[in-house]
C-alpha cells in the first residue's frame, strides 16, 4: 500500500477536502470545493492497492462486501477524524468513496442557515424535513439541530442511521444512536420498535419508502418531534415525494396527515464561495395554515408562491436566498444563476 489510509485522510483533510475517491487506475481524488483534485504526489492506483485499501477500511466486513457488492460503514480515524464509507466493486476491481465528517458537531449559529431554523430545536412535536442532494450538508445540519436539544431540554433522542455519522456527547439528553445493520436489521424493523422505546425526538437518517414515512407520520401525530431526511430539492418536491409512495387510494389521507404533522422543510445546496470554502443556499417552509389547505387539498404547485407571501413566519425561496448571497458578495452572480430555480428572476436581480 503506497499510503496507510490513516495518513491518506489525514492529507486529504490538510487540503480542507470533504470526500476521497479511491478507483483503480487514478490516483486517490479529493473533493475540495466542490471540485475532485488530485491527492499530490500520489501515483494511480492498482487493483491491489484498491483492495487493501478496502481490506483496511472494512475489517471483517470485507468478505460480506465482496459477497454483496457494496459495504456502508463510519470510522475514526486517528481519535480525531470520522469518515463515512462505501466500498463498492466495479468492473472487478474495488472502489471507495469515503466521506471526512466535522471532527465536532458544529454549533446551529454558525451554519448560516435562514433565521427561523434557531427555533425548529423548541418545536414540542410533528416532522420537520431537511431536503437536498447528496453532499448538501443535510447530516451536519440534523447533528446541529439535535445537539441544541441535548444541550437546552431533558428529553430522549433516538436517532436510527445508516450509518452513524456525527456521535453525540449527552448532556441534558438521553441519547440512543441505532446504526442499520449492526444494532437493527433494518430502518422497517427499528422503527417498529421505536415508539415503544419512550423517544421524545427521533432522527430517521432517510425516508426510503411507505413504511418509513407511515411510522414517521405516526410517531408525530402521537406527540413525538421527528427529524428526516429526503432527496429532494424542494419543498413542493418533498410533500408529493411522501404522498406518491402510497396506494392512490391512500393518498388523501396522507395528505391530510401531513397537512396536521409537518412544521417545517429546509432544502439546502453547498454552493463555492466567491472567496474560497462553500456556503449553504437554503429555502425553508414554515407550515403556515394556508401552507396547510394547500397540502390538505393537493394542491402542491402553488406551494411555491405561498412561499413568497410567508417570509413574516421565517420562510425563504431559494430564489431569494441565492440573491440575498449575491448581495452581501458571498457568492458570484454565476454561481446564483446556475444554483436557481428560476434562472429569469435571480438574473434580473443579480444583473
Amino acid at each position: 500500500m503506497p499510503l496507510p489510509i490513516e495518513e491518506l485522510i489525514f492529507r486529504a483533510r490538510d487540503m480542507r477536502g470533504s470526500d476521497i475517491h479511491l478507483v483503480r487506475g487514478l490516483p486517490p481524488k479529493v473533493r475540495v470545493d466542490g471540485v475532485l483534485v488530485d491527492l499530490p504526489g500520489h501515483p494511480p492506483l492498482t487493483d491491489v492497492e484498491c483492495e487493501q485499501y478496502a481490506r483496511a477500511l472494512a475489517g471483517e466486513g470485507y468478505e460480506a462486501m465482496s459477497d454483496i457488492g457494496e459495504l456502508d460503514l463510519a470510522l475514526t480515524f486517528g481519535g480525531e477524524i470520522r469518515c463515512r464509507i462505501n466500498l463498492f466493486r466495479q468492473q472487478g476491481a474495488v472502489s471507495a468513496a469515503i466521506r471526512i465528517l466535522a471532527d465536532r458537531i458544529p454549533d446551529l449559529d454558525t451554519l448560516g442557515l435562514p433565521p427561523a431554523v434557531q427555533g425548529l430545536p423548541d418545536l414540542n412535536r410533528g416532522i420537520v424535513l431537511v431536503t437536498g442532494e447528496t453532499g448538501s450538508g443535510k447530516s451536519t445540519t440534523l447533528a446541529a439541530l439535535l445537539d441544541r436539544i441535548n444541550h437546552t431540554a431533558p428529553q430522549h433522542i433516538i436517532t436510527l442511521e445508516d450509518p452513524i455519522e456525527y456521535i453525540y456527547t449527552p448532556d441534558k439528553c438521553v441519547i440512543n444512536q441505532r446504526e442499520i445493520g449492526s444494532d437493527t436489521v433494518s430502518y422497517a424493523d427499528g422503527l417498529r420498535a421505536i415508539l415503544r422505546e419512550d423517544p421524545d425526538v427521533i432522527l430517521i437518517g432517510e425516508m426510503r419508502d411507505l413504511n418509513t414515512i407511515e411510522t414517521a407520520l405516526t410517531a408525530a401525530e402521537t406527540g413525538h418531534l421527528v427529524f428526516a431526511t429526503l432527496h429532494t430539492n424542494s419543498a413542493p418536491e418533498a410533500i408529493d415525494r411522501m404522498v406518491d409512495v402510497f396506494p392512490e387510494g391512500r393518498q388523501r389521507q396522507i395528505r391530510l396527515q401531513l397537512s396536521t404533522t409537518l412544521m417545517a422543510v429546509l432544502s439546502q445546496q453547498l454552493l463555492p464561495r466567491r472567496e474560497g470554502g462553500r456556503v449553504a443556499a437554503c429555502e425553508l417552509m414554515m407550515v403556515t395554515p394556508a401552507i396547510r389547505n394547500l397540502i390538505r387539498e393537493g394542491k402542491t404547485p402553488q406551494i411555491a408562491s405561498a412561499l413568497g407571501t410567508s417570509a413574516q413566519e421565517g420562510s425563504i425561496t431559494m430564489d431569494n436566498c441565492l440573491v440575498k448571497l449575491w448581495k452581501e458578495k458571498a457568492i458570484s452572480a454565476d454561481t446564483a444563476r446556475r444554483a436557481a430555480r428560476d434562472t429569469e428572476y435571480v438574473r434580473r436581480q443579480t444583473f
